[in-house]
């Protein structure tokens, strides 16, 4: 934090190297965490200007914010009251199907970001691209190490906690990544056939870190637009991690020309389900500090 500014740096302690082997999930984590400080400055009256990789020297520094006063709209206090709302909602979704004109929201917010959001078919050969990218990590000791030191968990601040995880279902429309300790139950009665969420991809022209980073605001825009709407999601990382199902993919979805940074699971919860809890977070003291490196006073 500066005296009119606030600046986004990139935790390298904690990168997973075998999970996230060219930092895409890293970088797209924190556009995310960016967009949403952006829009919770602007429901509190705040315009931004964001400049990103402000400083060619530092790597990990990905991005500045100054702000003026300005007047919150409509959308600015609907998407902020969004961000303690939203949940990752990993189980199966109802047989309501997403309204298309949900969707063309979502992509046009998307696009001023320089996004393009596309709708998957998922079909036979998006879900040999999900197994592939699953095989190949069941395949890869570090991968695994990582996978059972992030996932389970109980009690931790980081990672992804046992309670927001169901077991992984292979008849699913769009099997899951496999978990460890997976203890969270699906909604009575509910059914992988009935599933009728969309997978909704996001690419870029670009695949440098400015691209991504831009990739993770669109994802915020687009996971906040849902979460107001009423609608569950689920972002799905696993086959963008393993460069050979990444390639398959752009091939499969954007073609020539557009490189796939994200995948989301879009749909609606069904009535029965349970209310997710919400993950830990880490102490403000951990992940927020005045520029000279000191505790926020």
């Amino acid at each position: 934090m500066g005296p009119r500014s606030v600046h986004l740096f990139a935790d390298p302690s904690l990168h997973l190297e075998h999970t996230d082997p060219d930092r895409r999930d890293l970088f797209v984590s924190c556009g995310i965490a960016l967009n949403h400080c952006v829009v919770a400055l602007a429901a509190l009256g705040w315009q931004s200007k964001i400049h990103r990789l402000p400083n060619p020297d530092e790597s990990d520094h990905l991005a500045s914010i100054e702000f003026h006063p300005v007047r919150p709209g409509e959308m600015d206090i609907s998407l902020a009251a969004a961000i303690p709302q939203r949940r990752t909602d990993r189980r199966h979704y109802s047989s309501w199907p997403v309204p298309p004109g949900h969707i063309a929201m979502m992509g046009a917010r998307a696009a001023r970001m320089g996004v393009t959001l596309r709708r998957v078919e998922t079909n036979d050969e998006f879900r040999a691209i999900l197994a592939r990218a699953a095989r190949a990590h069941s395949q890869d000791a570090g991968y695994l190490g990582e996978l059972a030191s992030w996932s389970g968990r109980y009690g931790a601040t980081a990672g992804v906690p046992a309670r927001n995880v169901p077991a992984s279902d292979q008849h699913s429309p769009v099997p899951a990544r496999i978990f460890a300790g997976p203890a969270l139950a699906q909604a009575p009665e509910s059914d992988a056939e009935d599933d009728h969420g969309v997978v909704l991809a996001l690419g870029t022209a670009a695949d440098d870190v400015i691209a991504r980073l831009r990739a993770g605001e669109a994802t915020s825009q687009v996971l906040l637009t849902a979460t107001s709407m009423g609608l569950a999601s689920c972002i799905l990382t696993e086959p963008l991690e393993i460069p050979a199902t990444r390639d398959q993919l752009q091939a499969e979805v954007f073609g020539i020309g557009e490189c796939p940074q994200v995948l989301l699971r879009i749909g609606w919860a069904p009535i029965n389900a349970d209310p997710l809890p919400a993950t830990p977070r880490r102490p403000l003291s951990e992940v927020a500090c005045n520029l000279d490196g000191f505790p926020l006073a």
